[in-house]
């Protein structure tokens, strides 16, 4: 029969796993949407530095700025 400390012993060890086990998935899920974020950001810059280029190249080859 198994006393009542080690009933208590297997719980808080079973509940500590199941703890560590969630709290990993929950970083894993927080660690792909900062990951996704970062890259959108990312991605969004280089299409307003692109487009900040493409105007200016426009600038520069409008005739009627070059006079």
């Amino acid at each position: 029969m198994v006393g009542e400390y080690e009933r208590t012993k297997d719980t808080v060890q079973v509940l500590t796993e199941s703890a560590a086990t969630h709290i990993g998935n929950i970083a894993s899920i927080i660690t792909a949407a900062v990951r996704g974020v970062a890259r959108e950001t990312g991605e969004w810059m280089t299409d307003v530095f692109e487009m900040r280029e493409a105007a200016a190249r426009a600038r520069d080859d409008d005739p009627e700025r070059r006079q």
